[in-house]
């Protein structure tokens, strides 16, 4: 197994869309904050403000994500990616405007573009050959560790060295010139017969809902990065090393993922997905555990490193898991729901953590967080093993039922076809 099979011009030209499209999603919240933390109660406003650019992901991944159609799905990025810009550029114009209405162009910015995750992973995956759907995958994450890290330093610069307004009109051009790049990729894409196809004219809402253990799962490992990302200078602060370090901190944790990434992709790894999905997450929440004990910044920096290796792996076996267990038509709307199941997660481990955090000591809130994670990993692995024990039963049952349903031979028509092999679609 390599990567060679993604050394073409429109992956290239993929990969330029997805900056594009993905490092204003990386910029917003803390673009967010810097806009507003010279007024009155700055940092209080900077966190709703984010907050409503996250709810805005939340509520439109999956709503635009199922109705995402494969011969329309340029178009419909295009527009989404659009009015994204507009949601960006909003606050960079206006940074003095009403609370309110930053917030509305917040929201919008989040909802917008919600899902262009989901579409443009399934492209991906189309302009690459099946045997190589990992390695893309793999580059996918390797792409988006790179925007994380370099983000947050991008936001710092500008905001502090030119203006508050500048990091948030950076991402509405950054988002716009998607647009343009998106232009140069195919049309459509995907399997035909949309989001219920091969699912026995099942409602796109219940082929989706299917699939939870692994939203689940794709939800706790998000919980660990959220959990370190939030608690991090508090645990600083506890340990007696500088605040300041916690940056270099996370950005050595989106490398560590990048990294984890790269290798993930290099080979076929044993086991089933599920199984080492929980493999990595236990590895991760060791990582994550280890972090909030050690009183050092080496030993911090060493075990969110790796546990950022773990955990890109991790997130890998889950978009694997999606192509499993729904049918090609979905995937867009299932990468989507899996994006917003991610966002309510690290949503979640915030509130969590912001509750903890008043009431116990930081690396207590931690530990914490890791029992949530586990729990949630836990139960996604139940749900997983269930639904393959069911599809297996299916299976050893169907060829039964099609011999009981079988007619003697010389028995007609009906009974030509059926010693003749049957439907030639192969479906029962």
């Amino acid at each position: 197994m390599s990567y060679r099979d993604l050394a073409s011009r429109q992956v290239l030209t993929w990969a330029c869309t997805a900056v594009g499209a993905r490092m204003p999603v990386a910029m917003a919240p803390l673009a967010l904050v810097f806009l507003v933390r010279e007024r009155p109660g700055g940092y209080s406003l900077g966190a709703i403000l984010a907050a409503a650019y996250v709810l805005g992901e939340i509520l439109g991944a999956p709503v635009l994500g199922m109705r995402l159609r494969h011969e329309r799905a340029r178009a419909h990025l295009a527009v989404g990616l659009g009015f994204g810009a507009v949601g960006f550029a909003g606050p960079g114009v206006l940074p003095g405007a009403h609370p309110a209405v930053l917030g509305g162009f917040a929201f919008l910015a989040g909802a917008a573009p919600a899902a262009t995750t989901g579409g443009l992973r399934t492209l991906l995956t189309e302009l690459v050959p099946e045997r190589s759907a990992a390695q893309a995958l793999s580059a996918e994450s390797i792409l988006t560790a790179g925007v994380w890290a370099a983000s947050p330093a991008a936001v710092a610069g500008l905001a502090l060295g030119v203006a508050p307004r500048v990091p948030l009109l950076l991402a509405a051009a950054l988002m716009a010139s998607s647009v343009a790049c998106l232009s140069l990729l195919p049309a459509a894409w995907g399997a035909d017969g949309g989001t219920g196809a091969a699912r026995g004219g099942a409602s796109p809402a219940r082929v989706l809902a299917g699939a939870w253990p692994v939203y689940v799962t794709g939800a706790a490992s998000l919980t660990l990065l959220g959990l370190s990302e939030l608690v991090l200078p508090a645990l600083l602060e506890q340990r007696g090393v500088a605040v300041g370090w916690s940056g270099p901190l996370l950005t050595g944790m989106a490398v560590g993922g990048g990294f984890g990434a790269f290798v993930h992709g290099l080979r076929a790894w044993p086991g089933r997905l599920r199984e080492r999905s929980v493999v990595l997450m236990a590895g991760t929440s060791v990582c994550v555990t280890a972090a909030a004990l050690i009183p050092h910044a080496a030993g911090i920096a060493v075990a969110l490193t790796l546990g950022g290796m773990l955990q890109s792996g991790a997130m890998l076996t889950r978009n694997l898991s999606l192509r499993e267990v729904l049918p090609p038509g979905a995937l867009a709307a299932g990468y989507s729901v899996m994006y917003a199941a991610a966002g309510a997660g690290y949503a979640a481990t915030g509130s969590l953590a912001g509750a903890l955090l008043r009431v116990v000591a930081p690396s207590t809130a931690v530990l914490a967080g890791v029992g949530l994670t586990l729990a949630l990993t836990g139960i996604g692995w139940w749900g997983e093993a269930r639904h393959a024990a069911r599809s297996a039963r299916g299976a050893d049952t169907a060829p039964a039922l099609a011999l009981a349903g079988a007619r003697p031979a010389g028995a007609g028509p009906e009974g030509a076809a059926v010693r003749g092999g049957g439907d030639p679609e192969g479906r029962l």
